[in-house]
């Protein structure tokens, strides 16, 4: 299968069910933005620490990675940062382009794979914003070293991903509360048959669970250091959120 095709095709779908990933920030958030008061996840709920992005935002070039969706670039532009966006989703950049016609914003928009920023030359950008995408890979290894390569010296990037236990359940058994093990890593949507994916996982994008090696490790062996962390979880939108945080988010450097 080419995942990527496929995913293009499913993320592209759920622009047109305004999937909770897909639809704009409010025009209300890009004033308040313009006044340097902003909030945006990289996980799920938890909204990143201000602290984490750069104390000045005009003029900072940040690349938004697998991003789209008219949420993060568009406040990140009106904050004053100079913004371009990498997505697989043509649908899902169109989202970015609306909102920045609507708010007088500029926005540059690429099309193409996370794990192939070629089109971008080295020491291009002062900060990355990757929200958790990386599950949609096959593997992820190529974005951490991709992301190093672009980066300027000092610069970071702040990433958000998903704990792989959380796609080791019993599906059918989750949907009752109950959380039994059913996978084993590692695991990819790639391991069910077409008739587990339609009946689990419906019109949804092909999803795979990295490893926290590839995820921590993967970051380090690019040459980042990862100068903090904090967890997330759904927002108690989902029972498995009484156990456990099943997302992390990092900030990260190049030295």
């Amino acid at each position: 299968m080419d995942v990527r095709a496929y995913n293009k095709v499913a993320w592209d779908k759920l622009v047109d069910t305004k999937d909770r990933w897909t639809v704009p920030v409010s025009s209300e958030e890009i004033a308040r933005a313009r006044l340097g008061d902003f909030s945006v996840v990289l996980t799920p709920k938890k909204a990143v620490p201000r602290e984490w992005f750069p104390a000045q935002m005009k003029g900072s070039k940040v690349l938004c990675l697998a991003s789209g969706g008219g949420q993060q670039s568009p406040i990140f532009a009106a904050a004053g940062a100079e913004v371009t966006v990498l997505d697989n989703s043509p649908k899902q950049l169109a989202r970015d382009q609306e909102v920045a016609a609507r708010e007088g914003l500029t926005i540059n928009t690429v099309e193409g794979d996370m794990r192939d920023l070629s089109a971008f030359r080295n020491d291009t950008f002062d900060w990355i914003f990757h929200p958790c995408s990386n599950c949609f890979a096959e593997e992820i290894l190529s974005v951490w070293r991709e992301s190093f390569r672009v980066l300027k010296k000092n610069g970071f990037m702040l990433s958000g991903f998903s704990n792989p236990i959380i796609n080791l359940f019993d599906p059918d058994l989750e949907k009752q509360g109950t959380f039994q093990l059913k996978f084993t890593m590692p695991h990819s949507d790639l391991d069910l048959t077409d008739e587990q994916r339609q009946k689990w996982y419906p019109g949804e994008p092909i999803n795979f669970a990295h490893s926290l090696e590839d995820q921590l490790g993967g970051q380090t062996a690019a040459g980042f250091l990862i100068a903090d962390l904090y967890e997330d979880n759904w927002g108690g939108s989902v029972p498995i959120d009484k156990f456990f945080k099943g997302f992390i988010a990092t900030r990260s450097i190049k030295p």
